[in-house]
């Protein structure tokens, strides 16, 4: 690998999900994969094959799906991790497995409840048994940035030895400060030499992950681990998009260092990730918040119309953000408009997605003045990447008068036959909510409520997404929903999560047969 590029190891899809309310459905993460192989990432993490049947499934289809970029699995250094994360990717044309042993003295005397050449030991074990699988083996030092150099210095040469090629340090807890961040890295480097390539996973506790990933790969390190949008637990990863725009914008000061990212498709990574996870940038983030690119200033607006660069460090166009309009969707739009639009803007659909994208497009058309790309991003996600519809809402009226009881009346498609019912709650989506559950005769309970504006102005697409548990052995169900009307994209996200259940609940009644 050249000494100018820094690999990028994408992990939306492991530690971005960590994130409370972003789990994803295994058809979402294949959405989300295939964009990030788009994106020309290097390495993608798919997920933890240990942790359930799903995160397996997930992992070894995204494996089958994958081109061009390494598909990796996490496993912590045990051999049955081992195992589920080499049979997961066992059908990529590119595989790594990722394994990791924590090294701080905290976590080997808290958490581990082990000795240093007990940890030693089974760093070395996991790393030789990983390499039955693939040549391609990265270890991880957990909570490297409270560990002490030494004892690192120990365990990554004999991990070397063993036959890691990629070895990873993390700051955990995102406790390091950027000079020591560095210092780090450089020491280590200067230790590994050419024996290995150098990694750094930062958490963002203290908003320092983007500084200090940059700061290590100043100092040596090569391959980057982050995310879409900074997800992640707590505070979230370093952004990727943060990360590879500040390589490619200051060069001068980086000295040619840059990254395979092909820029152009980080605006839709982020769009398609925020869709589907619910999880929108804030406004001032940083390279795609909505404002990131916006001018309310008068002196700003003058200096940018008069020459860009006055107050823009980098081009929207850059990332895939390209606000002139070259075809202008309305109601009277045709198929073939349509179908250019949605492959401008980077989507590949079947016959039957495209179908039914342009049935939900004229819908919204009729009732919306303007369509914005933001709009049919959303119409498309939510379309391609659904779980199949055991349950499809067909109808919905309401009453909720401030002086009676609220009611809903549903009509929903199940096995071809329409079922219609009504009932009362405490509120209109109690109402709407209690009435679906009468129909399935699955009660669910509402974990998490969330909407959202797609666009701008008064007939803005509503998102919602709620998170529901139909049943306490199960983690609970994410769904989306889609309309101008904020009550109808709220009975489309309870079904949506519900079709989810029945899903999950029909593979696995597979599995447990050995059907699948």
């Amino acid at each position: 690998m050249s000494d100018k590029i820094v690999k990028i190891f994408d992990t939306t899809l492991r530690d971005g999900e960590q994130s409370p309310g972003a789990s994803m459905n295994m058809e979402e993460k294949i959405q989300i994969a295939l964009q990030l192989e788009k994106l020309r990432v290097d390495i993608i993490e798919a997920g933890f094959a240990a942790a359930s049947p799903g995160d397996f499934e997930a992992i070894e289809n995204i494996s089958k799906v994958i081109e061009n970029s390494t598909v990796c699995s996490l496993a912590r250094a045990l051999s049955r991790d081992i195992k589920a994360a080499g049979d997961a990717i066992a059908h990529a044309k590119h595989q790594r497995i990722h394994t990791f042993i924590a090294t701080s003295p905290i976590h080997m005397q808290y958490k581990l409840q082990m000795t240093p050449e007990q940890v030693i030991q089974k760093a070395v074990e996991a790393v030789e048994y990983a390499k039955t699988f693939t040549d391609d083996v990265e270890f991880s030092c957990e909570d490297a940035g409270r560990s002490e150099m030494p004892f690192l210095k120990e365990i990554l040469d004999a991990v070397i030895q063993a036959g890691a090629t990629t070895l990873n340090i993390p700051d955990t807890v995102g406790y390091r400060m950027p000079d020591e961040m560095g210092a780090m890295i450089k020491e280590l480097h200067n230790f590994v030499g050419d024996r290995a390539v150098i990694s750094v996973h930062c958490h963002n506790d203290l908003g320092l992950a983007t500084a200090n990933s940059l700061a290590s790969i100043q100092n040596g390190a090569r391959q980057v681990e982050c995310t879409i949008n900074g997800l992640g637990e707590r505070a979230g990863n370093a952004a990727m998009e943060e990360i590879v725009m500040a390589l490619k914008t200051r060069s001068d000061f980086f000295k040619g260092i840059d990254t395979n990212i092909n820029t152009k498709e980080i605006y839709p990574a982020s769009r398609l990730v925020a869709n589907i996870t619910g999880i929108a940038p804030q406004p001032n983030k940083a390279i795609v918040g909505k404002n990131a690119f916006a001018h309310e200033s008068g002196i700003h607006q003058d200096g940018v119309l008069k020459h860009q660069e006055t107050y823009e460090i980098m081009k929207a166009e850059d990332i895939g953000l390209d606000n002139a309009e070259t075809i202008v969707l309305g109601k009277l739009s045709g198929r073939h408009a349509f179908k250019e639009k949605i492959e401008s803007l980077g989507y590949k659909l079947t016959e039957e997605e495209l179908n039914q994208s342009f049935a939900r497009f004229k819908l919204l058309a009729d009732k919306k003045k303007e369509i914005f790309d933001d709009d049919l991003r959303a119409i498309i996600t939510d379309e391609i990447v659904q779980v199949p519809k055991t349950y499809e809402l067909i109808n919905l009226q309401i009453n909720d008068c401030m002086n009676g009881v609220p009611s809903a009346a549903v009509c929903i498609k199940y096995e071809g036959e329409e079922i219609t019912d009504a009932g009362i709650g405490n509120g209109t989506m109690d109402a709407i909510f209690k009435t679906v559950d009468r129909i399935s005769s699955i009660p669910g309970e509402l974990k998490d409520y969330k909407v959202t504006a797609v666009t701008q102005g008064k007939d803005a697409l509503a998102k919602v997404t709620v998170k529901v548990s139909f049943d306490p052995a199960l983690s609970s169900f994410t769904g989306h929903g889609l309309s101008i009307d904020t009550m109808v994209a709220s009975a489309r996200a309870y079904i949506s999560a519900l079709n989810a259940y029945v899903y999950e609940k029909e593979n696995r009644s597979k599995r447990d047969r050995g059907g699948i």
